[in-house]
């Protein structure tokens, strides 16, 4: 059995490595696959499979690519380029005879007001005719994105965002990376789509309690306006696209796009999801 995991030195791939090793997986099955030869190399000296690989170059994909049984496709990071490069990766994967694909993707990126979710449905859309055997894992929110507004929380004693009363259900990247390791390794996951998210959709109040137990002292939430939030991303030095995009995510959480609690991430993984507190802590660890 052979098993590639791109975007093998990222933050997610490379825990996702670490759980389908702590399942059992022989390390000389999994085929690492990455732009960094260097970072690669800590990989290899595990006992993976290394291979380089560049998205947007199709000829490093087939042979990457060739006699995999499984290949977990984790989504691009750079927003606006993903589907050319998941093009070249699904081709690829269909060209090479990959047995199955696993795909991160957005909550309900085909229905969803978010704007990282667009580039996830065509993706999804291309996974469907692509004649694979498809399962989507659609991931919500990471808990570990709230490391720096908790280092600035410390500074300040505030957590400041335009999402209102929004939730969020998040988990930490380790506990999506397990789920993954669960459906790489695992059968009857063909054609499914999961909903993943943490067990407890958390408000932003509840993130100042969080961030005031592990600082230490009392940090609370400050709602604003979105116009306003926007001054303030502009007066930090982000240009107006970026201001523009950060403010209609919170718009989303506002609207509830990330609230769903849906059970999927514990029962694949067996356990319940990282707590919020907990899930910062070993972030910042």
């Amino acid at each position: 059995m052979t098993i590639i995991v791109t975007g093998a030195t990222g933050q997610l791939g490379r825990l996702v490595i670490d759980n389908l090793i702590a399942r059992g997986v022989d390390p000389a099955e999994i085929r690492a696959a990455g732009r960094s030869a260097e970072r690669l190399a800590l990989l290899a000296s595990r006992g993976v499979q290394t291979v380089v690989i560049d998205f947007e170059d199709p000829a490093t994909l087939v042979p990457a690519f060739a006699g995999a049984d499984a290949l977990l496709l984790v989504s691009g990071s750079e927003v606006g380029k993903r589907m050319p490069q998941h093009t070249n990766a699904i081709d690829a994967a269909v060209a090479a005879g990959v047995g199955r694909i696993v795909y991160t993707s957005a909550p309900h990126a085909d229905t969803t007001e978010l704007p990282i979710a667009p580039e996830h449905k065509a993706t999804e859309a291309l996974l469907a005719a692509s004649g694979i055997p498809v399962t989507i894992l659609r991931n919500n929110w990471y808990t570990d994105n709230y490391v720096e507004p908790l280092v600035q929380a410390r500074e300040t004693g505030t957590v400041v965002a335009s999402v209102g009363d929004g939730r969020i259900a998040s988990a930490t990247r380790n506990d999506y990376a397990d789920a993954a390791a669960v459906v790489l390794t695992t059968p009857g996951h063909e054609g499914k789509i999961y909903e993943l998210g943490g067990d407890v959709a958390w408000s932003f109040d509840d993130l100042a309690v969080a961030f005031s137990e592990i600082i230490g002292s009392k940090v609370v939430y400050t709602p604003i306006e979105p116009e306003e939030y926007a001054r303030i991303l502009r007066g930090a030095g982000l240009d107006e696209g970026t201001a523009g995009f950060v403010v209609a995510l919170d718009q989303s959480i506002r609207n509830g796009a990330l609230a769903e609690v849906t059970g999927d991430l514990s029962g694949l993984i067996g356990r319940p999801t990282t707590s919020l507190v907990d899930g910062l802590r070993a972030a910042i660890a």
